[in-house]
């Protein structure tokens, strides 16, 4: 189904240019965005303000130094390997556990070390890095993500991305994984996109490959029962990333651990446009209103505001209801 310009602009949908001429342009300095673009540097910031993420096991940054790895992971289970400067999930290895002298994968998949060891050498050689350029590799501990959870996503750990401008957490979605999306939380390869209402991080709606999804494809569990447990802890954490980045539009992607709660896991100087569709709404109207609030507002009283002006109401709940009723 097609609909017309003004249709959009009605409800406040941006486009790309839009969003990189008025927002991204305009709010965010190119030179902080090495901050972000590099996961590492990313880590090691959000550490010095105490901003939790996945606790860092290793990184290995040269050819020679691939031969450490069988060293670095003894004691470790699970783990994932990514490229420091990789975008869109390309080149995330994640190991959920050992079965013997093997890895295995969330899907049941078995890699040897030298499989692990030959990826590891793409990350470097620059495979999945932005321009190609030579990478590194970090190695982080498993995601211990949240049980209830379980039956939304399909092998993958779902991920929570929050749109903040000017420090202000405006609108909010969950990624669950499925067998289509290979276990990775990417809308793009068809991971379920759920829209999460600001005042109570419940799910709202739900879209998978841009058409509305009650359900996950896989699990066959419904979506309106979705809510992120300590929703406003999370929200003042994406809140903060203001201070610690100065990048005034941003995207921030998080988890949420069973035993640490929210952790941080990356930053995008330049987050897409989907989140729209999950939600079924606009981001401009939102952010037209906080270009009007004042400077110097501190993360909490940022989350507050936007928790009272931002609030939804479910779509999901609304098709239960009339399913239920019929």
């Amino acid at each position: 189904m097609w609909t017309s310009p003004g249709k959009l602009r009605a409800k406040g949908i941006i486009g790309m240019n839009q969003r990189n001429i008025r927002y991204i342009g305009r709010y965010n300095d190119r030179r902080l965005y090495p901050l972000v673009d590099d996961k590492l540097q990313t880590k090691l910031l959000a550490q010095r303000y105490d901003i939790t993420t996945p606790a860092l096991i290793g990184t290995v940054s040269t050819q020679f130094g691939i031969k450490r790895i069988h060293e670095m992971l003894a004691a470790h289970g699970g783990f994932v390997i990514k490229p420091a400067k990789g975008s869109g999930g390309k080149g995330i290895l994640v190991i959920e556990q050992r079965d013997g002298a093997h890895f295995v994968k969330p899907s049941g998949a078995h890699l040897t070390l030298e499989d692990v060891e030959r990826h590891v050498s793409n990350i470097l050689s620059g495979l999945y890095s932005l321009g190609g350029s030579p990478d590194v590799a970090v190695i982080e501990a498993l995601i211990d993500f949240d049980e209830s959870f379980a039956e939304y996503s399909y092998e993958g750990v779902p991920d929570i991305r929050v749109i903040v401008f000017q420090g202000y957490p405006v609108m909010a979605m969950m990624r669950l994984s499925t067998a289509a999306s290979d276990g990775k939380a990417n809308l793009h390869q068809g991971a379920v996109g759920v829209g999460i209402d600001i005042a109570s991080g419940t799910a709202i709606r739900g879209v998978q490959f841009d058409r509305a999804r009650h359900d996950h494809p896989d699990t066959g569990h419904e979506l309106a029962s979705l809510r992120i447990p300590g929703w406003k802890t999370l929200l003042e954490l994406a809140a903060s990333c203001y201070e610690m980045t100065a990048l005034g539009y941003l995207g921030t992607d998080m988890v949420i651990d069973r035993q640490h709660g929210p952790m941080l896991l990356e930053l995008n100087a330049r987050p897409g446009l989907a989140i729209q569709m999950a939600n079924g709404e606009g981001l401009r109207k939102r952010l037209d209103l906080i270009e009007r609030q004042p400077e110097g507002v501190s993360p909490e009283e940022r989350v507050a505001f936007a928790q009272h002006h931002f609030a939804r109401s479910s779509e999901l709940e609304r098709v239960a209801q009339e399913a239920a009723e019929a």
